[in-house]
C-alpha cells in the first residue's frame, strides 16, 4: 500500500516530494498483509482521489495542510460520484480522511489535523438530515433471516450442480456468521461432518484467528446446513473434485471451474475458487429472484444469523465467539440493537 500512495501523489504531481519510508520489498509486503485486501484497496482509491484534486487545485497532498483537507471535504459534499451520479455519503468521507492520515502515516509524515474537516462533515450530515436525505442514514445489509433465506432458497434449482452450490453457499453463509471472503476461502477440507454436524475450520479475517465452527443439523430438511453441503460434496465427487476449495466457478453446462480467459490470457484461480464478489453475487442474486426489497448483500448472511440467534435468545458473548466477532464488537452490539428495540423494548411494563 505503501509503494501505491507514493506513486499516486507522484503520478498526479504532488508538489511536495515525500521520502518513502525506507523498507524492503518484503516488508512491504508484509505490512500490507496486516491490512484487509477490501480496506487496502479502498483506501487507495481515495489517496488517488485526492491526490488528484490536490494537482487539479495547485495543493499539495503530502504533507497536506488541514486547510487543505477542510476544501476537499467541502468538495466532496457536491462531487458527483461516477457510480451512483450522487455526492459522497457522509461515511465516504470519513473514510476519504482517514485514507488520507493512513498515507501520511505509511510514509512516517505527520498526519494533517482534521478537526476542521470533521466539523464540515457534522454539519453535512446535520444538512441531510434536517432535509430528510436518506444518504443521512447508514446503509445496512438487510438480515438474511430463516423465513427470508427460505424465499431465497426457493428460487434455486437444487437438482443441478449450482443450484447445489448456491444453497450450500446461503446456508452454510448464516450458520457459520462467515464473511462471503471468508467463505470462499474454506476448502473442502475444512469441513468435516461428524456426527453432531459440521465442524468448520473458517479463518476470521478481521481478528486474523481461525474460529473452529460447530454447525448442528438443521430441523428442516430444506434449510439443514450439513446435508445441503453434502449433498453439494457428493455432486463435487462426481464431477472429479475431492479437494481443493469448497466454492468454485461452475458454468451453465454444469462444468467445474471451467477456464477463464481475458484477450487470450488465462485470468482467476486456477483451481476455479469463487471470488467473494462472486458469492456475494450469488446472496444478491437470489434476494432479487425472490423478489425481497432493500439492500442485500454478501453481509445480509452474517447479519441475518446475528440478528436470529439473538431473538432466539442465545448470550451475546456465544453469539459473538460463534461468528468470530470480537468481545464487545459495536457492529455486533448494533445488530442486536435492531433485535432488542423490541424484543427487550423499555417502554413495555411502563405502564402505559
Amino acid at each position: 500500500m505503501n509503494q501505491e500512495l507514493e506513486l499516486s501523489g507522484r503520478h498526479h504531481g504532488a508538489v511536495a516530494a515525500v521520502e518513502p519510508a525506507r523498507l524492503s520489498e518484503a516488508a512491504r509486503a508484509a505490512l500490507a498483509a496486516g491490512t484487509a485486501d477490501s480496506t487496502r484497496r479502498a483506501y487507495a482509491s481515495d489517496w488517488e482521489q485526492f491526490a488528484g484534486w490536490c494537482a487539479a487545485t495547485g495543493s499539495a497532498p503530502m504533507p497536506a495542510a488541514p486547510e487543505t483537507v477542510i476544501e476537499y471535504v467541502t468538495h466532496l459534499k457536491t462531487a458527483v460520484r461516477p457510480k451512483t451520479g450522487r455526492p459522497f455519503s457522509p461515511s465516504s468521507i470519513e473514510r476519504a480522511i482517514a485514507a488520507i492520515r493512513t498515507a501520511h502515516r505509511a510514509v512516517n509524515v505527520q498526519p494533517p489535523e482534521t478537526k476542521g474537516a470533521r466539523m464540515v462533515l457534522a454539519g453535512y450530515r446535520d444538512e441531510l438530515a434536517r432535509a430528510k436525505d436518506p444518504a443521512a442514514r447508514a446503509r445496512k445489509a438487510q438480515p438474511a433471516v430463516p423465513a427470508r433465506l427460505r424465499d431465497m432458497l426457493a428460487t434455486l434449482d437444487r437438482d443441478t450442480l449450482i443450484g447445489k452450490r448456491d444453497a450450500a453457499l446461503l446456508l452454510l453463509g448464516f450458520a457459520s456468521a462467515a464473511r462471503v471472503s471468508e467463505l470462499v476461502a474454506l476448502d473442502l477440507a475444512d469441513l468435516v461432518e461428524t456426527e453432531q454436524g459440521i465442524e468448520a475450520a473458517v479463518y476470521r479475517k478481521k481478528i486474523k484467528a481461525f474460529s473452529d465452527v460447530a454447525i448442528p443439523y438443521g430441523s428442516k430438511l430444506a434449510t439443514c446446513p450439513v446435508r445441503t453441503l453434502r449433498a453439494l460434496r457428493e455432486a463435487m465427487a462426481e464431477a472429479g473434485r475431492t479437494d481443493g476449495p469448497m466454492f468454485v466457478r461452475i458454468d451453465r453446462h454444469g462444468r467445474v471451474a471451467p477456464p477463464l480467459y481475458r484477450h487470450g490470457v488465462a485470468i482467476g484461480d486456477p483451481s476455479g475458487r469463487l471470488t467473494a464478489q462472486a458469492a456475494a453475487l450469488i446472496v444478491e442474486r437470489a434476494a432479487d429472484a425472490a423478489g425481497l426489497k432493500g439492500q442485500w448483500t454478501g453481509h445480509s448472511l452474517r447479519r441475518g444469523f446475528a440478528t436470529a440467534a439473538r431473538k432466539a435468545g442465545h448470550d451475546i458473548v456465544t453469539i459473538g465467539r460463534h461468528g468470530g466477532w470480537a468481545d464487545g464488537s459495536k457492529a455486533l452490539l448494533g445488530y442486536f440493537e435492531d433485535v432488542d428495540k423490541w424484543e427487550d423494548n423499555p417502554v413495555t411494563g411502563t405502564g402505559l
